[in-house]
């Protein structure tokens, strides 16, 4: 089983559109994911069709789970997750897709819980993970778009960790801050958990007809910065935003159009880095500030 976060600390660039298309496109593939929400807002849930209303639906918010395992209590995972797997039902040799929900008062809660046990409560979902290692082959993790103790759980959870970036100065610098974090978690965590780095996802980028002088500047900066861009980006496209309304990831409601063929593309780059050392990965080229328009 390979733990994949997706994080940064700046929020509005799609992180949670590249956790649920990613996780999505793998089961697509014909693997076992699951999908964990780990941000209070709880959009990776409503991006998978899952909003938790009502008492009953209330019970099964991960924010449960974790704060019972942080004060001793072992709960099932099995037994709070959703099967999402009607979503990739038309697809021939699709796998399976489930997802840990949550809402917002459960995980805060379980966010103040682990702010206040320190450290030493950082690795809580990892050993939660571990346990699921024979069930699934990949889990993705949307993660707040803030430095936070869930951030920190998330990246200690993980095995590799990708973060995102828009054509705009603020984005940048947040991904390069969330690059920083990583190389912390293994001290932080006395050696517990070691994520990978893998790579920086451009979002909501323009075709190069398009490219104005900032997006140029992003584009290099982000390999100025160490922060190892994907080959592919994901261009703008309201057919990614407009999936959220129906709760079925663009890699699956638009598998053959524009959206799920990037998604697709993104997909196999990351998992071809996961098993390729750094030197080996393939990166974009750098662009002639001097041959776009401002």
């Amino acid at each position: 089983m390979k733990v994949i976060a997706v994080a940064t600390q700046k929020g509005g660039v799609g992180k949670t559109s590249t956790t649920v298309n990613l996780g999505a496109g793998l089961a697509l593939s014909g693997a076992r994911v699951l999908a964990v929400d780990l941000d209070p807002q709880a959009q990776a849930g409503t991006a998978l069709g899952v909003n938790l209303v009502g008492e009953d639906q209330l019970a099964r918010s991960f924010g449960w789970l974790l704060q019972a395992r942080l004060q001793g209590v072992v709960m099932d995972a099995a037994g709070v997750w959703f099967d999402r797997s009607e979503l990739i039902a038309d697809f021939e040799d699709a796998g399976r897709l489930h997802l840990l929900a949550c809402e917002e008062s459960t995980m805060t809660a379980a966010q103040d819980l682990i702010h206040k046990k320190g450290y030493q409560a950082t690795p809580v979902l990892r050993r939660v993970l571990l346990e699921l290692e024979e069930r699934f082959d990949y889990v993705v993790i949307d993660t707040p778009p803030a430095v936070s103790s869930l951030s920190a759980t998330a990246l200690a959870a993980a095995d590799y960790v990708i973060t995102v970036c828009v054509p705009e100065y603020p984005a940048l610098k947040g991904a390069a801050a969330t690059r920083g974090t990583v190389a912390y978690v293994k001290d932080r965590t006395w050696g517990e958990c070691d994520p990978q780095y893998l790579g920086a996802v451009l979002n909501r980028s323009n075709p190069p007809s398009k490219w104005k002088a900032q997006e140029v500047n992003i584009r290099n900066g982000m390999l100025d910065a160490g922060l190892a861009p994907f080959v592919t980006d994901v261009r703008s496209d309201n057919r990614i935003s407009d999936s959220f309304a129906y709760g079925v990831p663009s890699v699956l409601g638009f598998a053959s159009h524009a959206p799920g063929r990037m998604y697709a593309d993104l997909m196999n780059q990351i998992l071809m880095r996961m098993h390729q050392p750094e030197d080996k990965w393939e990166l974009p080229a750098r662009i002639e500030v001097e041959a776009h328009s401002v």
